[in-house]
């Protein structure tokens, strides 16, 4: 009996600092990656619609060089 009442209170030590680590280490590491995670996926669409831009931009740039190739091409002809 004795034995068995060692590794019961053993059981409850292990358990409880287990419980307390999560609580007050775990816990509020993986609320400071959620919020790390969430300003990125924030920063990540930034950067996504300042690439669109530019590639818009891009394409109206070659845009007008196909009609100024098209334009001067009449007199090659």
């Amino acid at each position: 009996m004795p034995i068995a009442r060692r590794f019961s209170i053993t059981n409850f030590g292990i358990a409880t600092s287990a419980l307390l680590f999560q609580v007050f280490v775990l816990y509020p590491w993986h609320k400071q990656l959620d919020d790390d995670f969430a300003q990125l996926k924030k920063e990540h669409v930034e950067v996504l619609k300042r690439g669109e831009d530019a590639m818009s931009e891009i394409r109206e740039a070659l845009r007008k060089m196909e009609e100024e190739k098209r334009r001067r091409a009449w007199f090659w002809q």
